[in-house]
């Protein structure tokens, strides 16, 4: 490269400061000091510093993906009536890349500036050239073997059950003495995410726009500036594994493995959700589903069968007036309205009559309370069933690992492989249950007041006005919707369960009535 001719003025110059991490930059001192240097450098050689341009990051030997090594070039674009001396602190700065250290000497030259280390010295010479080169040669190798060196330790990270990749929503990366980084729950993030996932795995929150605006509606949730949180956002929160504890990697071939990190949702759960998102797509819930017609999607026509739709329809006289009405063409009830006070009333009459009496409750409780001891002794010959289990695919298991050390074929390793990791599937979750099959740390009584509650009132729960409430007081007491005649009313429709049990035995003939 051509000198730089002399002018009367100092000469112009600007510094060039990278570190290859934006930890390096806010930990350590490595872009002031490498700036301090520099200076002294341009001190004692005359150089007129007119900017300085840092990097934080590593740009992988390009220096197209350094933002401060861009902004230097445009920088001398705009100058070109300047020809400028651009310091660096160590050649290791200028570019880890042979390809690209050549090409970034091409674009100094054009725009007639000229480098300078302060370790090296650069020459137009065919030994100084070979010399760049080699110590160019030197920067990239190093520059690959410590990525080589990082995907390895990572690749082993994952094998043995530690995260690596960017926490998911709701974790954060913890230092962990003896374990180096491990995930931990972010709260408050952590339990609105299980809140979101145990809701869609439940079917509490139909669809996945359902668990976007739950989301949305929760003031600690991070959402875009707009306040929403795009579905693509919902789609990968519903596929994470790290959610029920699992790790993988597919892209270094690392199939899915328990993690040493505590999971916010079940396997089962889990696999639900998974459940839903692989079968049919069901149409978004609408923005104003059970704000102000509470049984919107619940009740249905009883000529059609088809959902009753809701509308508020304006008066003579001014203001509103909300009606359900049958929106089925074909329907002989198409367009014909049902007061809302009407049909609500009526659902709420019928709340009501479910009401047992607290005779029947206290059976109940002492029947739970029977039932929920043989539970328990129940439940450890379970747990010994699932020891039994594990001990049997961990047998098999085993006795792929000989065959794979017998076998020549490719083929047929890749076979006996592929065995193991559907064995080791099913032993993480047969190693779930067994976590999960232990015996419950409240007592009968405890678990069963707050069901006794709701199922002694359920009307109690309806009547506080909270959708969200009213919405799982429908779950709670109906197993299916409620058909409603526009002349006859209300027909009662099939209830959950726990109360057909209730009305059973509070029947004369089944010899409890009478306690």
């Amino acid at each position: 490269m051509k000198d730089i001719p002399q002018t009367g003025g100092p000469q112009p110059a600007v510094i060039y400061c990278r570190v290859s991490s934006k930890k390096q930059s806010d930990e350590g001192a490595g872009l002031e000091s490498q700036e301090h240097r520099c200076r002294q450098h341009a001190e004692e050689r005359g150089y007129e510093v007119e900017a300085v341009f840092p990097d934080d990051t590593s740009g992988g030997g390009d220096f197209m993906n350094r933002p401060g090594m861009m902004a230097l070039l445009a920088f001398l674009a705009a100058q070109s009536d300047k020809n400028y001396v651009v310091i660096f602190d160590d050649l290791k700065r200028f570019a880890r890349d042979i390809e690209f250290h050549k090409k970034l000497r091409r674009t100094l030259d054009a725009h007639d500036a000229r480098p300078e280390c302060l370790n090296f010295r650069f020459e137009d010479t065919p030994e100084g050239k070979f010399v760049e080169t080699i110590i160019a040669a030197q920067g990239e190798l190093e520059r690959e073997q410590n990525q080589r060196q990082v995907l390895q330790k990572m690749k082993a990270r994952v094998e043995q059950g530690y995260a690596v990749f960017q926490a998911p929503r709701g974790y954060k990366y913890v230092k962990a003495r003896g374990n180096g980084k491990v995930l931990v729950r972010d709260e408050p993030l952590a339990s609105i995410v299980q809140k979101a996932l145990e809701g869609y795995a439940s079917g509490y929150f139909a669809t996945q726009s359902e668990v976007m605006r739950f989301l949305e509606s929760q003031p600690d949730y991070p959402k875009q500036k707009s306040g929403r949180v795009p579905l693509e956002a919902i789609r990968r929160m519903l596929t994470q594994p790290a959610y029920a504890g699992y790790v993988e990697a597919p892209c270094w071939g690392i199939s899915r493995r328990k993690g040493n990190h505590e999971a916010l949702i079940s396997t089962q759960a889990f696999d639900q959700i998974q459940t839903r998102l692989s079968g049919r797509a069901r149409a978004p819930a609408r923005k104003n589903l059970g704000e102000d017609f509470a049984l919107r999607g619940f009740v249905v026509c009883a000529d059609c069968a088809r959902p009753l739709t809701s509308c508020k329809s304006r008066g003579r006289h001014g203001g509103y007036y909300p009606y359900y009405h049958c929106y089925n063409r074909k329907c002989v009830s198409y367009g014909k309205s049902i007061r809302q006070d009407k049909v609500e009333g009526d659902f709420e009459a019928l709340l009501k009559k479910m009401q047992p009496s607290r005779d029947l409750l206290e059976l109940v409780k002492d029947m739970f309370i029977d039932a929920w001891n043989m539970r328990r002794s129940q439940m450890t010959e379970f747990r010994g069933s699932l020891r039994r289990e594990i001990g049997k695919l961990e047998h098999q298991i085993d006795e792929y690992l000989d065959k794979i050390a017998d076998a020549a074929a490719a083929t047929v390793i890749m076979a006996y492989e592929r065995r193991i990791e559907k064995l080791e599937a099913d032993k993480l979750k047969v190693q779930e249950r067994l976590e999960s099959a232990c015996a419950p740390k409240a007592t009968a009584a405890e678990v069963l007041e707050p069901a006794l509650q709701f199922f002694a009132n359920p009307w109690k729960l309806w009547k506080t006005g909270r959708q969200d409430l009213r919405r799982l007081a429908l779950r709670l007491a109906f197993e299916e919707p409620m058909v409603y005649c526009r002349t006859e009313g209300v027909r009662t429709p099939k209830t959950t369960l726990p109360f057909n049990v209730l009305g059973g035995l509070s029947r004369p003939d089944s010899g409890y009535g009478g306690r």
